[in-house]
């Protein structure tokens, strides 16, 4: 059953957990593996788990395949929580999307700003009324990793109904604050750019925010949520000093590690999801590995 706005508004006030794809030694996806990831997430209080965003290589997928994905999840999670489902890529492949997965149980959708080089605001406000009508009217959060568009523009993408968060992924807290002034009050503006983004998304107005780290070490997500929550800045920032490696190998090669230093890290804690697929990079250098080790030693995620 769909979560109604006021619902998934108290949700996505939390962590909202991009979870990877695993493959198989073949790169074919090998969703079972995410088992142990998800259960780990959910043991720790990871709010909401999202299938198909960009820490799941939503680009690199066929649509059939994230149809499967969001299938497998919906299992996996058996109701345990509510799942967010990535939706986009053209608008006839996006509406297919949203709705098989309204159809294996995605309770919300996350549309991803479309990457076409020719695209207009208004465009993209028909291209989210589309998708919306093909899901059966699931509530959205909008993914939005290019302000450029303008805050009007953002403003007019708010006001379809079914919006209820922006997931705001560009490093520009005062543009944020414009946003959330111009727009809906109940409009819930989740931060876009991990753990590090965060106090300074929190600052402006933010709420929650969408994590990698989740799929590795959702618990000091966790404790960083309650201390943003909590108001004490001086712990989120004591507690993201300590992650803020793993952050760093991951924005490696212009975000082309992002999901390697995911991916890297759940093999050393021996949930081997494979290799990642092209343009991203694989595997990590010695150097970004030893890094990345170096940071699971420190923390006591691995000996």
């Amino acid at each position: 059953m769909a979560l109604s706005k006021a619902d998934l508004r108290g949700v996505l006030s939390g962590i909202s957990g991009i979870l990877v794809t695993p493959y198989d030694e073949n790169g074919d996806i090998a969703p079972a593996k995410l088992k142990p990831i998800i259960d780990r997430a959910l043991a720790a209080g990871v709010h909401f788990p999202v299938v198909n965003g960009n820490t799941g290589e939503f680009y690199a997928l066929t649509t059939a395949e994230a149809i499967t994905m969001a299938k497998s999840v919906a299992e996996m999670l058996d109701g345990r929580t509510p799942m967010l489902a990535g939706i986009g890529r053209g608008v006839q492949d996006a509406c297919a999307l949203a709705k098989a997965s309204a159809e294996a149980g995605a309770e919300a959708l996350m549309i991803h700003q479309p990457p076409d080089p020719f695209v207009a605001p208004r465009g993209v406000v028909e291209y989210i009324k589309r998708i919306a009508d093909a899901s059966g009217g699931l509530p959205m959060m909008l993914y939005l990793r290019n302000d450029a568009i303008g805050t009007k523009a953002i403003a007019d993408l708010c006001a379809i109904e079914g919006v209820a968060g922006v997931k705001w992924a560009t490093p520009n807290p005062m543009k944020l604050s414009e946003a959330i002034n111009a727009c809906d009050p109940d409009i819930v503006w989740v931060g876009g750019l991990a753990e590090t983004w965060a106090p300074a998304f929190y600052a402006v107005g933010a709420r929650g925010f969408t994590s990698g780290l989740i799929n590795v070490w959702p618990e000091r997500s966790m404790a960083i949520h309650a201390a943003l929550e909590a108001g004490d800045y001086a712990k989120a920032r004591d507690l993201i000093r300590d992650m803020s490696a793993f952050e760093e190998v991951r924005a490696e090669e212009m975000n082309g590690t992002n999901v390697t230093g995911v991916k890297a890290a759940l093999k050393l804690l021996g949930d081997d999801c494979g290799a990642t697929r092209p343009p991203s990079a694989w595997p990590l250098t010695d150097k970004q590995h030893d890094k990345l080790v170096g940071f699971m030693r420190q923390n006591n995620l691995v000996k």
